[in-house]
């Protein structure tokens, strides 16, 4: 075979493959772009449609005069399709770059970007260009020019404007926007309000086409919460405690203010604290509500119960003699040493072991009372079990049963010591004594409105359960008026002009597996005017840095003045005729 007809032979095979390359080429641009068009045209609309979510606009948090604390900014992401933009407008586009404080160049150049090149080279029209973030108010403006092809994307940021202000009930929003501790967890369901949806189309990039806007559903906004909280007393408690803070240096404080009578919760902080706003920038420690969480040995403000016990049950009236000198006592055939006190008292009446904050006069009539009485008033004034109130992380504290008990519980326990309660649990008790022994379960939720119509939705009614009866709570009042004065624990409690009652506690800290002589939990819960109180007020400082014992009289009673003298004025607290709160004799009326 000769050269020329090889070559003519690999010619014509080379010829054919192409074509038949060309040919098979042909028929699949004519499957796809005939016989399965509408197929794949189908496809293609699947793909870019989409339907988004559009956000419910979460409730505001109020406080019961109806100030703003928690609330939701929502910020218009501006932008326009160049493609649909009518280079005509121009006098409409100067009116844009006015009402959103742009340089109208500035705003002609974003908009002549019409095309893009993609990462392999090819041109793609621009369906969306971003021009500036802008508030609600401005977007309104921006939609009465009436321009075509300018659309807005909102988003919500959630805000809290007093920052540190009620932040351990308020809670907070985290970056994944999710609700976090306080009212913002609990009530949640009120507040997130319901999403809708829209039917749209997305770029290549997944971002909305606003042009192709379909189907929408409008969201429901979230319901507006009221609390029972004064945001005017809550920036009195904060700026007070701060203050013993810098002056102290404690681990940790709480401070709350209730209605005796209403449960209503008026203030309550703690320290350490934290931004909401900027929460990341604060240790998970300090976002702990204390008040209702931590646990620690109340101490004497605990002797209340022991006392109120004893008389309810008819087993001492407030000029019972005690003997507070003994060292030793028999109980259940046992032989129990007393626990100490400061100086020895001798025998003195009910009411002086409550002035003195004897131990040996209050361990006396716990063992009057004995250990199965003991318990069963520990529990019905709410130690041991939650107190039950709206918001997460409600510690039932420790109170153990009377079968795990050792042989000096019966003596250490209506001291205050062999028991752990939180703050809030303290501050019912004392609560209860003021409102004549009905204990009431506390309230911190006023109102769920509705943002549309501004009803107010029903709420359960309030917890109450009657601990003692109104004579042994004003016996309990008048011999607690007692440690509010000169020969009282807590004569720096005074308030001129108001008889106070109130109770100190100071527990020594287990440091090291013992009890230290250094180290105290400081406190005192009282209320005031005794007779018709108005409010609740318990302090509790831990280990607070003072030249001497920090005991609750030298500690806390200081920071119950401070507080009580400022919420007179705001509360418009009337002085009472007579300082003299009250006379119960020790019959029954």
């Amino acid at each position: 075979m000769s050269r020329v007809c090889v070559k003519s032979s690999r010619f014509h095979l080379c010829t054919a493959i192409i074509l038949a390359g060309f040919l098979l080429l042909c028929g699949r641009l004519y499957f796809l772009q005939v016989l399965e068009a509408e197929e794949i045209a189908a496809e293609v609309e699947i793909v870019r449609k989409r339907l988004l979510k559009l956000e419910a606009r979460r409730g505001d948090i109020l406080d019961r005069n109806g100030n703003l604390l928690a609330g939701t900014r929502s910020r218009i992401l501006l932008g326009a399709d160049p493609q649909v933009v009518d280079g005509e407008q121009n006098s409409k586009l100067a009116m844009l770059a006015g009402v959103i404080d742009m340089d109208f160049a500035e705003l002609s150049a974003l908009l002549d970007r019409r095309e893009r090149i993609d990462s392999k080279g090819q041109a793609r029209l621009v369906r969306w260009v971003p021009i500036a973030e802008i508030d609600e108010d401005v977007y309104a403006a921006v939609q009465e020019i009436g321009l075509k092809g300018v659309y807005g994307n909102r988003r919500y940021e959630r805000y809290y404007p007093g920052k540190e202000l009620g932040a351990h009930l308020i809670g907070f929003i985290n970056k994944e926007q999710t609700p976090v501790m306080g009212v913002e967890s609990a009530l949640d369901y009120y507040l997130r309000g319901q999403s809708g949806w829209r039917e749209t189309e997305v770029d290549g990039r997944r971002r909305e086409l606003a042009a192709f806007r379909d189907r929408e559903v409008t969201p429901r906004d979230g319901m507006h919460i009221q609390l029972t909280l004064d945001l005017i007393i809550q920036s009195i408690i904060e700026s007070s405690l701060k203050e013993l803070v810098e002056a102290t240096q404690p681990e940790a404080a709480t401070v709350i203010v209730s209605c005796p009578r209403t449960g209503e919760i008026l203030g309550l902080t703690n320290y350490p604290t934290f931004d909401p706003n900027e929460f990341w920038e604060f240790p998970i420690a300090s976002q702990r509500n204390r008040a209702v969480s931590d646990q620690y040995e109340p101490g004497s403000t605990f002797k209340i119960v022991a006392v109120s016990g004893a008389l309810e049950d008819g087993l001492v009236h407030p000029d019972s003699e005690i003997n507070c000198s003994i060292q030793r006592k028999e109980f259940n055939g046992v032989s129990i040493p007393m626990p100490s006190d400061h100086r020895d008292l001798g025998t003195v009446p009910v009411r002086t072991v409550v002035a003195k904050s004897s131990n040996r006069g209050a361990a006396t009539i716990g063992m009057m009372l004995g250990e199965e009485r003991m318990y069963a008033w520990a529990r019905q004034f709410g130690f041991g079990q939650p107190v039950g109130w709206a918001l997460e992380g409600d510690s039932k504290g420790n109170l153990p049963m009377v079968k795990d008990w050792d042989g000096y519980t019966i003596s250490r326990l209506p001291t205050g010591y062999a028991i752990g309660a939180t703050p809030m649990q303290v501050h019912l008790a004392m609560a209860t004594i003021a409102n004549d022994g009905v204990w009431v379960q506390p309230r911190l939720l006023e109102k769920v409105l509705d943002p549309t119509s501004a009803q107010a939705i029903a709420l359960d009614p309030d917890k109450r359960t009657r601990v003692i009866s109104e004579y042994t709570a004003r016996q309990m009042k008048q011999m607690l008026t007692k440690v509010v004065s000169p020969e009282g624990t807590a004569r720096r409690a005074a308030l001129p002009g108001y008889a106070v009652a109130g109770k100190t506690g100071t527990a020594r800290k287990i440091i090291d597996g013992q009890y230290s002589h250094n180290h105290h939990v400081a406190s005192f819960s009282g209320f005031f005017p005794a007779k018709n109180p108005a409010v609740v007020i318990t302090v509790v400082v831990d280990d607070a840095k003072v030249d001497g014992p920090a005991y609750g009289g030298a500690v806390a009673a200081p920071l119950f003045q401070d507080i009580g003298m400022k919420l007179i004025p705001h509360l418009d607290i009337k002085k009472p005729d007579n300082l003299e709160p009250f006379i119960v004799s020790n019959d029954r009326i």
